[in-house]
C-alpha cells in the first residue's frame, strides 16, 4: 500500500432481520445472495458455501462438481461474528493457498431490535497481497465490491 491510502474497506449497514437470521443469510445464505459472475473458478459458478466452522472453507462450486476454494474460516461465532481469510491474487483473480497473503473479511452482527440487526464489515491486511494489494483493496471497496455485496446480501435477509 501506498503512504496515504486507506488500507481498511469498512461497511455498516442495518439489516431487517434478527440476528440469527442476519448470521445465517451472510453464512448459509451465501450463495443465495452472492452474485453467479462472481467467481474465480474455471467453470461457471452454480453456488458458494461457508463451511460452519473455524478451520472450515469457504468456496465456489460449478454445475460439474469442481469446487475453487477462495480461503478459510478464521473465526465462527454464531450468531454474533465471523472472520474469514480471503485468499484470492487479485492480479490474477485466482485462489492463492499461501495464507501469508490473504487479506481478513471480519463480519460483527448486532442485535439493534426484534427484527433489526447492525452488520459492520471490516476487510483488512490487503499489504499482504503484495503487489495486487491496491488492486484488490481498490476491487473491493469500489463500487462493484461489498458495496454491491451488501445491498443483496441486506436484501436476501430481510425478514
Amino acid at each position: 500500500m501506498t503512504a496515504g491510502t486507506e488500507a481498511t474497506v469498512r461497511k455498516i449497514l442495518t439489516v431487517e432481520a434478527p440476528i440469527e437470521r442476519a448470521f445465517a443469510v451472510f453464512t448459509e445464505g451465501l450463495a443465495g445472495w452472492w452474485p453467479a459472475d462472481y467467481h474465480i473458478g474455471g467453470q461457471p459458478m452454480v453456488t458458494a458455501v461457508v463451511e460452519p466452522k473455524a478451520g472450515g472453507r469457504w468456496f465456489e462450486r460449478a454445475g460439474d462438481g469442481s469446487e475453487c476454494d477462495w480461503g478459510r474460516v478464521l473465526v465462527w461465532e454464531p450468531p454474533r461474528r465471523v472472520m474469514l481469510a480471503w485468499q484470492i491474487d487479485a492480479r490474477t483473480w485466482t485462489f492463492d493457498p499461501d495464507r501469508a497473503h490473504a487479506s481478513e473479511i471480519e463480519v460483527r452482527f448486532t442485535s439493534l431490535a426484534i427484527n433489526h440487526t447492525r452488520v459492520e464489515l471490516e476487510h483488512r491486511h490487503f499489504e499482504r497481497h503484495g503487489e495486487g494489494a491496491v488492486t484488490t483493496r481498490d476491487a473491493v471497496g469500489g463500487p462493484q465490491g461489498w458495496g454491491i455485496l451488501l445491498d443483496r446480501y441486506a436484501a436476501a435477509a430481510k425478514a
